[in-house]
């Protein structure tokens, strides 16, 4: 099978990461996307999740409790005016 040389775009920092990541596992860079393109074929599908970043503890309770109070009007407090919010929480 002939071999091509294909330039891609990447941040400087990021491919200095991969570079360092792949060799502790024994590959260079080349290698690595090589691997990911061939399982991508394999797949027909990136091989693996893409998900957006997971929101941290702090940020997933405060989704759950928006919920609860979404399914349970009568928690917390429902205001029509932001300024008597703002009186309210600042008082």
């Amino acid at each position: 099978m002939a071999k091509v040389s294909t330039n891609i775009s990447i941040d400087a920092d990021i491919k200095k990461q991969a570079q360092e990541l792949f060799a502790e596992l024994g590959m260079d860079l080349s290698t690595a996307i090589n691997i990911f393109i061939r399982q991508a074929l394999r797949q027909h599908s990136i091989p693996f999740e893409i998900t957006a970043d997971n929101p941290n503890k702090e940020t997933r309770e405060a989704i759950a409790e928006v919920q609860r109070m979404k399914n349970n009007p009568s928690i917390g407090k429902t205001y029509d005016d932001v300024d008597e919010m703002f009186e309210e929480l600042l008082a």
